[in-house]
């Protein structure tokens, strides 16, 4: 979990909870892990084209909205009667040039002197706040899933990968800083791939075409990131991208990474031979 952060009290949890649903499974697995934690009612307010159905499975309602109708969505809230909402999952970055905005959308995307996940959502926050909404940590009812550092796979990194993750983290935290992208691709000292607009995944297998097999792959939050939107994620979608790039090594930042289903990634990190850590200001010592 977070340093100096603890899950919510029970006279803290929300009864209602509003959920941003996004792609992925994230939003699922952060609904199921809200009602084991003692979260009454979950509303969903899902993104049309982004959102999965298997979330109405887990929410105990669900209400599908379009990207970039600010107004519809706010209205949905404050008719739901919720105060306290997250947000998780994915938005599609592509989606952001092929919106239908309402006017309210479009006067805030104007506003914007830079468009990325902090300044949109940091924006959305604020309009749900007009209504009474608070917009909790992403990380919030997920705090177990957010490794401490060292060793999360059989393997640990060899001399050749450590030096390769201690620039990537240097890399990392400089290209996150500027909102270029929270993933960075090496291999033997050599920079093969910084996130771009494409995504996690189509980095990592961009950096598997270009220096082929054993990318060491660097996943970092950027200094001073919200918290509330866009926290590194990984999931068993990120670890095909490994499969098929080759990829020998995989390094998180500890306690700021949010992982899915942790026991089926270490399974496969362990199958695919796969050096899987998770640091904090250094790789964990050598493995074989």
């Amino acid at each position: 979990m977070m340093p100096g952060m603890n899950p919510l009290a029970p006279a803290e949890m929300p009864e209602s909870l509003g959920l941003l649903a996004g792609s992925g499974s994230y939003p699922w697995q952060l609904a199921r892990s809200a009602h084991a934690q003692g979260v009454k009612r979950i509303v969903a307010f899902a993104f049309k084209g982004d959102a999965e159905r298997i979330v109405q499975k887990y929410a105990d309602e669900t209400i599908w909205l379009p990207l970039g109708r600010v107004e519809e969505l706010k209205a949905a809230v404050k008719a739901a009667g919720v105060a306290k909402m997250v947000m998780a999952g994915q938005i599609r970055p592509t989606r952001l040039f092929h919106l239908r905005p309402d006017a309210r959308a479009l006067a805030i995307l104007r506003s914007l002197k830079t468009k990325n996940a902090h300044t949109i959502f940091g924006a959305l926050a604020d309009e749900l706040k007009t209504i009474g909404v608070d917009m909790l940590p992403a990380y919030r009812f997920m705090e177990t899933e957010m490794p401490t550092a060292g060793m999360l796979g059989q393997r640990g990194p060899d001399t050749r990968e450590q030096a390769d993750i201690r620039l990537g983290i240097q890399v990392a935290k400089v290209t996150s800083g500027l909102e270029i992208g929270q993933t960075v691709a090496l291999k033997d000292g050599t920079i093969l791939a910084v996130e771009g607009f494409e995504g996690t995944d189509a980095t990592i297998r961009r950096a598997g075409k270009l220096g082929g097999p054993g990318a060491v792959v660097v996943k970092a939050a950027k200094h001073g990131h919200d918290m509330r939107f866009d926290i590194p994620i990984i999931g068993l979608r990120t670890f095909r991208s490994l499969k098929k790039a080759k990829a020998s090594c995989l390094a998180v930042e500890a306690k700021r990474t949010i992982l899915l289903e942790r026991e089926k990634l270490v399974a496969e990190a362990n199958r695919l031979g796969l050096a899987f850590v998770a640091y904090e200001n250094a790789p964990p010592g050598a493995g074989g």
